[in-house]
């Protein structure tokens, strides 16, 4: 990151695979287990419609959304627990504002206040929950590791990564956590996208393409990239990880050493630009302005050479 008299460095991880899983590129420790964060989702939500959740296109979308709280996120979490019997209630996640900026604000003047359905994991909450009713399990401990919903979801986070999805930790929503390498993640996200239609895997990745505006929200880079980027499958997590699919299997996953999201979008744009990726939106992505007093002082960008190998 260049900002006016000083230039600080983020370094990391990047994976490239091709269609067939080979690697196009390898960059930092790719076989390394990391903690991809809400990365992890649609491989949950594979492991909900396995074990019996009848989610469909938006709610499927939402329960593998890191949401911004805005108006259309909040009622699909809402219908999703009512059309289970649930209420917000039930949900484990913690209470929180909205991501969105102006949805928190128009929250605050009409004097409401943080609550779990605006915590943008309330979706996966809602999903998971949803789960439990249809398989007969009981909801008020889903989020215990030993609980059968997280031993299903564990199973196929296995079963789509080909690791063993170790070790366990606590995410900031209180879900169990999976740690997984670079390599693990690309080959699970094309096994989402090059699934046969009607599969669990590929109906995760067809709900999310489909609605892009439900796994993130307004001007988030995750919506920006699917609406952009006709058929490519986009999910950020936490502590800069960041996955992308092409249609063809063909797969990025990114991971920044020291979590910073602003160096995320210059290293995931150089290397869908590796696999040949051209859109106007990947040119905008590219570089981010830094801010200083609410004004640009700088711009993350990819050093010159830095994705070569």
């Amino acid at each position: 990151m260049r900002s006016g008299f000083r230039e600080s460095l983020h370094r990391g991880s990047v994976l490239v695979t091709g269609p067939g899983g080979d690697t196009v590129l390898a960059l930092g420790a790719v076989d390394t287990p990391v903690f991809p964060r809400s990365s992890n989702k649609p491989m949950q939500a594979v492991g909900m419609l396995r074990a019996g959740a009848d989610l469909r296109g938006s709610a499927l979308a939402i329960a593998a959304a890191s949401h911004s709280g805005e108006p259309a996120h909040v009622d699909q979490v809402r219908a999703l627990l009512a059309g289970v019997g649930l209420s917000e209630a039930d949900l484990g996640c913690p209470p929180a504002l909205p991501l969105n900026s102006a949805a928190a604000r128009d929250l605050l003047a009409a004097g409401g206040k943080a609550a779990r359905v605006y915590m943008n994991c309330s979706g996966k909450h809602a999903g998971m929950l949803a789960t439990c009713v249809a398989a007969g399990w009981p909801t008020g401990e889903y989020l215990d590791p030993a609980h059968p919903l997280q031993v299903a979801l564990a199973t196929a986070v296995r079963d789509l990564t080909g690791e063993p999805a170790s070790p366990v930790g606590v995410d900031g929503c209180g879900a169990p956590l999976f740690a997984l390498s670079l390599r693990g993640l690309t080959r699970a996200f094309a096994r989402l996208v090059t699934a046969a239609p009607g599969t669990p895997e590929r109906r995760v990745a067809d709900a999310m393409r489909a609605h892009p505006h439900l796994v993130a929200g307004t001007d988030r880079d995750d919506t920006l990239l699917m609406g952009g980027v006709p058929g490519l499958l986009v999910k950020g997590g936490a502590e800069g990880v960041h996955v992308a699919v092409l249609p063809s299997g063909a797969a990025v996953a990114v991971k920044i050493d020291d979590g910073a999201a602003r160096a995320r979008m210059p290293v995931l744009v150089a290397a869908l630009h590796r696999l040949g990726v051209r859109a106007s939106v990947l040119d905008a992505l590219a570089e981010a302005p830094v801010l200083g007093g609410g004004h640009p002082v700088g711009t993350t960008r990819l050093l010159p050479g830095a994705l070569e190998g």
